[in-house]
């Protein structure tokens, strides 16, 4: 019997490669349209932000700055021209003053001085004139008259790093020396890498020791540091309530940031989960009270837990409470609306063989639900909590305490950057804290003991006969 073929026209092979390219130009079309949408939209952002104008507002020395501040300290080398005193402080503090003057700098009778910055720049004070050697550049000669400040430069352009006018002088050519000579005050900056009386206070008499010293003296206890308590104490002690930096004070404050998280998620869980089940439609024929708790759930999670914590500040005052019950609110409609969407997807089979064995309710949700929505409760739950904890650092910045209104208080200085890192560093450090222990939790109770594997029976020999 003959087969017969099926020969393409000429005409077959037109009409698709017609269709073939409509539907290439309407491709095209479409992704030049979103092409045009997405520049249009960047256009439209890029005025309605002002972002030229926040550009040419932007100071970058002013950021190298506060960088620089936040990792080095500075000296203060000071004389003030009314008193005739000379001061040398850290950071300008007068609980910081050295009595001993450091090795580089070298006090020419009571009110002068010859200070060496390092690398070749040398500043010598004399009465009212400062001369400042600069290598590669010359010697700056101050002068602060009673009606000027006068500048002497080498011949040639000005540097970038000089300002000089009438009622002061500041010259900075680098990021490690500033001089500054006004006409009541010279003041010689130089920087130091590393966070000044970190550990213990700038007078304390455990300062001068390293830490192979200290380390030796807890261990040995000999000789006693302080006659009533033991070195070990004595320096944990001195540690602890260090003034500067306020160790003690910060470990209340991360532990009252956590206390926020756990407990708002705690709340937010165990309220969630109840009105869950009146949110899912297999649980509630009630279409009346579904649609109420649903909008209530839109209700908690649409308002941010910041706008919760603004409110809540009003009517409980400041405190780590606000910070709970904000966290709490907006998480039980995340939470509530998850759990229910999970309530909905569950397998029936398994809830109509549990309630076959004649179980009561209550039985019912314990071995027919709850173990299939457990994996999500649990993982869902861990996962809103390692959020809160950055969540409740930004609340307490509001007021509710912790660690973030230590934050906002080093910022509002706008001079303790070291601190501000310091606290950021102490977050970051308990944001990666709990992220840890929220995944080992999350392994044990959902997957199971962590790198447990069936290991294969080993093959034996089998008896001598």
């Amino acid at each position: 019997m003959a087969s017969r073929m099926n020969i393409a026209r000429p005409q077959d092979y037109a009409a698709d490669r017609a269709t073939i390219m409509r539907a290439v130009r309407a491709k095209t079309y479409v992704l030049a349209g979103i092409a045009v949408a997405v520049i249009t939209y960047l256009s439209y952002a890029w005025v309605a932000f002002g972002v030229s104008d926040l550009i040419e507002r932007a100071r970058p020395a002013r950021a190298m700055l506060v960088a620089t501040d936040a990792v080095k300290y500075k000296v203060h080398v000071a004389k003030s021209l009314r008193r005739g005193a000379l001061e040398i402080a850290v950071e300008g503090e007068r609980t910081a003053t050295y009595k001993t003057p450091p090795q580089w700098v070298r006090v020419v009778g009571e009110q002068d001085a010859v200070i060496d910055l390092g690398d070749g720049y040398r500043v010598e004070i004399e009465g009212r004139i400062v001369r400042f050697t600069v290598p590669d550049y010359g010697v700056v000669v101050i002068e602060a008259t009673a009606d000027a400040v006068v500048a002497a430069l080498p011949p040639g352009e000005v540097p970038e790093w000089v300002r000089a006018i009438e009622a002061k002088f500041d010259a900075r050519p680098d990021i490690d020396r500033r001089v500054q000579v006004s006409r009541a005050k010279i003041e010689v900056h130089r920087y130091f890498f590393g966070w000044e009386n970190f550990f213990f206070p700038f007078d304390s008499d455990l300062t001068p020791y390293t830490a192979r010293q200290i380390f030796d003296l807890v261990v040995s206890g000999q000789p006693r540091l302080h006659k009533g308590m033991s070195n070990f104490d004595y320096v944990f002690d001195t540690f602890w309530r260090n003034p500067d930096w306020q160790h003690g004070e910060m470990f209340v404050a991360l532990l009252e940031t956590l206390l926020m998280a756990v407990l708002g998620t705690f709340t937010a869980a165990f309220l969630g989960l109840p009105l869950a089940f009146l949110a899912a439609g297999n649980f509630t024929p009630s279409w009346v009270l579904r649609f109420f708790i649903r909008r209530l759930f839109d209700l908690l999670r649409g308002i941010d837990y910041l706008i919760w914590s603004l409110i809540l500040i009003r009517s409980f005052g400041l405190g780590p409470l606000t910070g709970v019950l904000a966290i709490g609110l907006t998480d039980t409609g995340s939470l509530g609306k998850l759990f229910s969407e999970a309530l909905e997807n569950i397998d029936r089979r398994q809830v109509e063989g549990v309630s076959a064995t004649g179980a009561s309710k209550l039985q019912l949700y314990r071995y027919g639900v709850i173990p299939q929505i457990l994996p999500i409760f649990l993982s869902q739950g861990l996962y809103y909590l390692e959020s809160n904890t950055r969540s409740a650092t930004i609340i307490g910045a509001l007021g509710a305490g912790g660690i973030g209104l230590l934050l906002v208080e080093t910022l509002r200085t706008s001079r303790d950057w070291e601190n501000t890192l310091y606290i950021v560093v102490l977050t970051v450090m308990l944001v990666i804290l709990m992220d840890n222990f929220s995944s080992w939790l999350r392994r044990r109770l959902i997957e199971g003991k962590a790198g447990r594997r069936l290991e294969k029976p080993r093959a034996t020999a089998p008896p001598n006969p």
